[in-house]
């Protein structure tokens, strides 16, 4: 079934039925045309009978690094699951297919189930590495073949998105939380699902994606945009300052609460309550009687931070603080500003002012009134500027507040940054001492803008027990031929080591016993290793039409992907050269793979 479908109680009828046309989304027409008519070809050749296994891998890992994380299993189970052609499928395929497709291959498709295929894969969640097959598909020719497009669609974006989070996960740090916004930048709504999905197996704390909350049982965050700040213009606009004691349920006047800490913050952080937008202030307001309990707020409407100009002509005042946008020293848009000695000295160009500013003042105002009122507040978010430079500042006013007022939870407050945030920036941010709790991460997440596919194949290794091989010029194109199992070895200090591919008639490997290890295509490349503990990676989730391994909750593929990254050592994961993890063939397979190449590879003739 696709990411839109989904169970929902009997009160929720009216919903499903909006959403019923989503449910067939993830069919057997969401595929390949060339599947069906090599089905038929198939078919026409009397290959009915037929048996074949395919493997579905990848050959390179994405975003220049050297893993992967394997996602989309439980959705290839749901599609064998519900594979059926329905009247309306046979009835198009009638009109699309040329004339001459005899009438008896339509009620052959129409009576085609997955009940005679057999999937082997990886647990979802796991570290996978190119060559290695995620799935092994056996069966029926046909059945088998038409397979092969959907399979590939559910396998290839939901992996690059669980590695591309997983990623963003291991730069930020495992005490920092991260949420995917990424719902209005995703490739569509499916694409905005999976996204949400797939981000959160991999890492993510939340989402701000309010179906993939319901759907998936991730939790939702959020807090508001810059037009619910722009829509308020004087404190005139709070239609209702009142606010109940969270405890005695006394009316309380937030309004005035607001007002009152305002003077006295604005002498703590040297900043003139006039230099406050009193719009600002009164959007806080509200916002605050509305969420009482779970009071953050953007802060960033309103000069970000300022600068004194002295004369500094507008096209340098314009770069410098003009662009609200502007992702100044870490983000993807350019460097950080800097003013040179020249422009400093001519234009009289002081130095930036230590506070955010109108947003920080009315933030701080609003949370010591709640305060008054029994309410904790959460904190804020920065949505542009100097990332670094800002949350340090922020943190410094949270902490000279604490002080002065005596209140600890004060310099707890959480700091959420976003703003076109990607793996370089959270780089360059924790070099700079950044002091944010929380990245609200969107456009780079969910549309994987460093590398958008992942490049997964699904190619014939056996037919009706005889291998097959696909050659090529290109020997990274070359597959590994045969019905095959894997297992990972790990070393003497618990590490993973190297994937080996071997013939499934092939005894496994034992732990401290000696086993020969070759690269697959270059015959100088192998090395023997003495496992110390052998992981056989494929488990049968597919037979005789059902699931036979029950996928597990998604919080529980989420804390697999966790302790499968742990087995890697750290330089297989680090962000700039990693260390490529090694996958062997047995002795075995690598003799089996060139006798069957030297069979295959025509001879040529010279003149």
């Amino acid at each position: 079934m696709s990411l839109l479908a989904t169970k929902m109680s009997s009160d929720d009828l009216i919903c499903s039925r909006k959403m019923a046309r989503q449910n067939g989304i993830v069919q057997p027409l969401l595929t390949d045309l060339y599947q069906i008519t090599m089905a038929y070809a198939y078919w026409k050749s009397g290959k009915v009978n037929d048996v074949a296994v395919f493997d579905l891998f990848f050959r390179t890992n994405p975003f220049q690094g050297e893993f992967t994380i394997f996602a989309g299993l439980e959705e290839c189970l749901k599609f064998l699951e519900n594979f059926h052609y329905s009247d309306s499928d046979i009835e198009y395929l009638k009109q699309t297919l040329p004339e001459n497709i005899e009438p008896e291959f339509f009620a052959y498709l129409k009576d085609l189930t997955c009940k005679d295929i057999k999937l082997s894969a990886i647990e979802e969640g796991s570290v996978v590495f190119p060559r290695v097959p995620l799935l092994r598909v056996e069966g029926p020719l046909i059945i088998a073949q038409l397979l092969e497009t959907t399979l590939l669609t559910l396998v290839n974006f939901a992996s690059l998105m669980a590695t591309n989070a997983a990623r963003y996960r291991m730069v930020a740090g495992k005490h920092v939380s991260l949420l995917e916004f990424g719902l209005r930048r995703a490739q569509g709504p499916d694409g905005g699902l999976s996204a949400s999905k797939y981000a959160y197996i991999g890492g993510f704390d939340g989402t701000s994606n309010v179906l993939a909350g319901k759907m998936f049982n991730i939790p939702v965050k959020g807090t508001h945009a810059h037009s619910f700040v722009t829509s308020f213009s004087t404190l005139d606009d709070v239609s209702s300052a009142t606010l109940s004691h969270a405890e005695t349920r006394a009316p309380c006047n937030l309004l005035q609460l607001a007002s009152e800490w305002r003077k006295k913050v604005s002498s703590i952080i040297d900043i003139s309550p006039e230099e406050a937008s009193d719009g600002e202030l009164a959007a806080l307001i509200s916002y605050a009687i509305a969420f009482p309990s779970g009071f953050m707020a953007l802060v960033d409407t309103y000069d970000v931070k300022r600068y004194n100009f002295q004369g500094l002509p507008s096209r340098h005042r314009q770069r410098i603080n003009g662009h609200s946008g502007y992702n100044s020293n870490c983000g993807p848009n350019g460097p950080r500003i800097q003013i040179s000695p020249s422009i400093d000295s001519t234009y009289g160009y002081s130095t930036v002012e230590r506070t955010l500013r109108s947003g920080l003042l009315n933030f701080c105002a609003v949370a010591l009134a709640l305060n008054d009122c029994g309410y904790r507040a959460l904190g804020i978010r920065i949505d542009s500027g100097d990332l670094a430079y800002l949350s340090v500042l922020a943190r410094e006013t949270f902490d000279q507040i604490a002080r002065e007022f005596q209140l600890p939870w004060f310099s707890k407050l959480t700091i959420v940054a976003s703003n076109d945030i990607n793996e370089e920036t959270i780089l360059s941010l924790n070099e700079q001492g950044h002091k944010i709790d929380s990245f609200g991460i969107g456009t780079h997440l969910v549309t994987c803008q460093r590398q958008p596919a992942l490049g997964c194949v699904y190619k014939l290794v056996e037919i009706n027990s005889q291998p097959r091989i696909k050659l090529s010029q290109d020997v990274g194109k070359v597959t590994i031929p045969g019905h095959k199992e894997a297992y990972r070895l790990f070393g003497a200090d618990g590490h993973a080591l190297i994937d080996l591919l071997q013939r499934s008639s092939e005894p496994p490997p034992e732990v401290g016993q000696k086993v020969l290890c070759r690269h697959p295509f270059q015959e100088s490349k192998r090395a023997y290793v003495i496992p110390s503990k052998v992981e056989h990676l494929y488990k049968m989730y597919w037979s005789d039409g059902h699931i036979c391994i029950k996928p597990k909750p998604l919080l529980e593929v989420r804390e697999r992907v966790q302790s499968s990254l742990r087995t890697l050592r750290q330089d297989i994961k680090r962000n700039l050269n990693p260390t490529p993890y090694k996958v062997a063939v047995s002795d075995n397979l690598y003799n089996f793979i060139h006798d069957l190449w030297l069979q295959n590879a025509p001879i040529g003739e010279l003149s």
